[in-house]
């Protein structure tokens, strides 16, 4: 494709180096922020691309709007404001820039640590007003703190060198970080719990999700130190806030920092506001002149390889493939991503070795995107940037997980078969799948299990003893709570023996529920995936 004539849509700011290097390139570049709605309705109508940051809300309206578009580009990490499914649909790529914000990011939370050791905010307000009032800001040193990473990723990665450097001592809770790795880190891996009682200062470094929504709440601050310092510069909502206000009133929480919250912009109602030890920035952790230029240089240098390659780098819904192979890979790539999101929401621990299996057909085109595509399933969910077909083999390496590929000619009763098999710790698991009718992914194994599962929506997995009873158990207690059961299946290891029982939904299944199924008799364990 030739970039002449193409134009390109830049609906938020964008450093000047991203602008020049796409006019440069030969494209057409029209820059409107802040436009109504109206009017990017009308703009987008003939754009080939996109660029957007945070401002723009990329909906499935706009999309259908956009008759020539054919990629979208976040400059920055997050895609919290692109429907990516919506764009996938349509065959529009989604790219982003990961990893553009990890040093800045890092370095805006390690300056919220020490503005509020130091009560700098409120002192220089103090100073402003005409007052000096020394003994009123008393601080506390952070040389011989420990510091508590919950998400030891990039972001933490970095943190923890800069805490190290002024000699803090860091302790993380990470379930996907090997000991190899954290040894290299300089860290002590330890149990949430344990992080909470020994940590000075705890500072939020992972994703969103249902699994980390209020990590941090009132039973967890109960088990910190008295006068605990937390700090989140990840996402809102991973600290509750209403908790949290509670405890700076009490001061049982000494002084907390936060870049993000809940709902944002922040409301002026917000009772943290009030709160003379919490400080606060209006999410800027990305917001430094070298970020900025990183980012909008990559996104713009992505959008050109595209356009002038066919080479899709960061994109976070295809791999890196020349297009006229997607057709016949792509149902195999949706069924490798949904078998690696269901191991890694099953183990849920340090992953250390991952090996996939390749039998049949399969073994006839290239494998390389599949394992990317297994290894973005499984790294996804627990990780605080979203990881892509071409960032997964550097997180994967990054995190001392080894990787290895086997291919087999004989798959058995299947024509393709694919199976995952992860160790962790000294456990191992696997999962397999197959394609019905060439493009219905399947998964047909669970461990000892042979199962016949569809890999979508939410999906209840019930361990049991084959005991008479259970079935109608779990039936009444999602029905008592209107849990719409779409599928129902139950695999036997042997008659008598254990039992797996997968239950699928469109809705998620309440921890009331859960908690009452694990306190069933003959129920050996029960865990939840969202393969949505």
């Amino acid at each position: 494709m030739a970039a002449a004539g193409m134009k390109i849509l830049i609906s938020d700011s964008l450093s000047k180096q991203g602008v020049e290097a796409l006019e440069k390139a030969g494209f057409t570049v029209v820059v409107k922020s802040k436009m109504p709605k109206d009017e990017l309705l009308k703009e987008i109508k003939d754009a080939d691309g996109l660029i957007v940051r945070s401002g723009t809300k990329v909906t499935e309206e706009l999309l259908a709007a956009a008759e020539k578009l054919k990629v979208v580009g976040r400059a920055g990490s997050g895609l919290d404001n692109v429907d990516t499914p919506a764009a996938t649909r349509r065959g529009i790529v989604v790219m982003n820039t990961p990893g553009g914000n990890t040093v800045t990011t890092a370095e805006h939370t390690m300056s919220m640590i020490c503005a509020m050791s130091r009560r700098i905010p409120q002192a220089t307000a103090s100073v402003k007003s005409g007052k000096w009032e020394k003994d009123k800001f008393m601080g506390v040193e952070l040389y011989n703190k420990v510091l508590g990473i919950i998400g030891a990723g990039q972001i933490g990665s970095h943190l923890t060198k800069m805490a190290q450097g002024i000699g803090m001592s860091v302790v993380a809770f990470d379930p996907y970080l090997t000991p190899e790795r954290a040894e290299r880190m300089g860290v002590t891996m330890l149990e949430l719990d344990e992080l909470f009682r020994r940590a000075d200062i705890i500072s939020v470094h992972t994703p969103l999700t249902p699994e980390t929504k209020g990590i941090i709440n009132t039973q967890a601050i109960a088990k910190m130190k008295p006068g605990v310092l937390l700090v989140n510069c990840a996402r809102g909502g991973i600290i509750n806030e209403q908790d949290l206000c509670d405890a700076l009133k009490t001061k049982r929480v000494a002084a907390a920092a936060f870049d993000v919250f809940e709902e944002e912009p922040v409301k002026p109602d917000n009772p943290l506001l009030t709160l003379d030890n919490f400080i606060c920035t209006p999410h800027i952790g990305a917001q430094t002149t070298e970020a900025q230029e990183n980012v909008a240089i990559g996104i713009a240098e992505q959008i050109v390889d595209y356009f002038t390659k066919g080479v899709a780098k960061g994109a976070v819904n295809i791999p890196s493939v020349a297009p006229e192979l997607l057709p016949r890979l792509q149902p195999f790539l949706t069924l490798a991503e949904k078998l690696g999101s269901l191991q890694t929401q099953l183990v849920q621990a340090g992953l250390e070795r991952v090996t996939v299996e390749y039998s049949g057909e399969v073994t006839s085109l290239s494998i390389a995107p599949l394992t990317i595509a297994v290894l973005k399933g499984l790294l996804n969910p627990i990780m605080e940037h979203p990881v892509n077909y071409v960032n997964a083999p550097i997180v994967a390496k990054e995190r001392g997980i080894e990787v290895k590929e086997i291919k087999s000619t004989d798959a058995g009763d299947f024509t393709s078969l694919i199976r995952v098999r992860v160790e962790a710790g000294k456990a191992s698991h696997q999962v397999a799948g197959t394609l019905y009718h060439k493009k219905e992914a399947r998964i047909t194994e669970i461990d000892q299990f042979k199962v016949e599962v569809v890999p979508e929506g939410h999906m209840l997995l019930i361990h049991n003893v084959d005991r008479p009873g259970v079935i109608g158990m779990v039936g009444k207690v999602l029905g008592d709570r209107a849990i719409n059961i779409l599928r129902m299946q139950c695999a036997l290891e042997k008659r008598g023996g254990d039992a797996l029982l997968i239950i699928g939904s469109d809705t998620e299944f309440p921890a009331a529920a859960l908690n009452e199924i694990r306190a069933s008799s003959n129920i050996l364990s029960v865990k939840v995936a969202n393969l949505s």
